[in-house]
């Protein structure tokens, strides 16, 4: 079980690196295109840069707040021998949400999806906390 429950992370890797790698093809077409200059990036001010630019940098931003929560969740699951299926489908799930949310936000924005997509996320993500918080104290 502990084996699955590495999938959705590595799940989650991928998507944070995709994004990057999106993120830096846009941000260099930027530059290429006098959208944004180079010593933009020394602040990484943006200003000037299109929506794309714009949404494709916070998003690989956001792959650093909420995910890492998940990520400190499975240690903690594997450290205290908690993994089981229920852990590793609820990953899935959340990882899945952040696909979601990423593929709106770097793709349509539409920002009340998003927001919704965002929120369940986030509720799934609170159910693994008080699950992992019940078993560890049971």
């Amino acid at each position: 079980m502990e084996k699955l429950m590495l999938l959705p992370v590595i799940a989650q890797v991928l998507l944070t690196s995709v994004v990057m790698i999106i993120m830096g093809r846009r941000r260099i077409s930027a530059a290429k295109t006098k959208q944004i200059t180079m010593g933009a990036f020394r602040t990484m001010d943006l200003t000037g840069a299109s929506e794309q630019v714009i949404a494709t940098s916070r998003n690989f931003d956001n792959q650093f707040q909420m995910p890492m929560l998940y990520l400190f969740s499975v240690l903690f699951c594997l450290q205290f021998g908690l993994t089981d299926l229920t852990f590793v489908i609820m990953g899935a799930v959340f990882v899945v949400l952040r696909y979601w949310h990423t593929i709106i936000h770097i793709g349509s924005n539409n920002v009340r999806l998003r927001f919704r997509v965002f929120l369940l996320g986030c509720l799934v993500l609170w159910l693994i906390w008080i699950r992992l918080l019940v078993l560890a104290f049971m």
